[in-house]
């Protein structure tokens, strides 16, 4: 098997594991905000989502990202247009990624001041991206 089928391997699992994480640390701040700061619920929650980030998230990103532009290089793909597209929502999703680790730090400096609804709503971004990323790599519509 070619280093090019390893490596696309590669980028499907650090995705898989990029978006679990990014859909999983906003809900994880839905019902952190239901904690009063100081509280045991409160430190749990700090525990796991700073884990989740460090643990899973940011590594599967720096993978997807590594791997992608291997792909994108060796496929030819940067003058395909398609490609810009998909490469545009993939900055939005790791400018998500970056409100996120900023959302994080509030909760661990018991200053988030955003209600559970912000959340929510924060939640269901990078799934419209994913969706709009995985019909362009497939469809590959222009």
């Amino acid at each position: 098997m070619a280093l090019y089928d390893w490596i696309k391997a590669l980028h499907i699992l650090a995705v898989i594991s990029w978006m679990a994480g990014m859909l999983y640390l906003p809900r994880l701040f839905v019902y952190h905000t239901g904690a009063a700061p100081g509280s045991e619920t409160s430190e749990t929650f700090k525990v796991m989502e700073r884990r989740l980030l460090k643990a899973i998230i940011n590594p599967a990103m720096i993978v997807t990202w590594l791997a992608g532009l291997y792909l994108a290089y060796e496929g030819g793909w940067f003058r395909a247009g398609w490609f810009h597209g998909k490469f545009a929502l993939v900055i939005l999703l790791s400018a998500v990624h970056g409100v996120l680790v900023r959302r994080l730090k509030e909760f661990a400096a018991d200053s988030n001041t955003r209600p559970a609804r912000y959340y929510r709503i924060l939640n269901e971004v990078p799934t419209v991206l994913m969706i709009g990323i995985v019909l362009l790599v497939v469809l590959k519509p222009f």
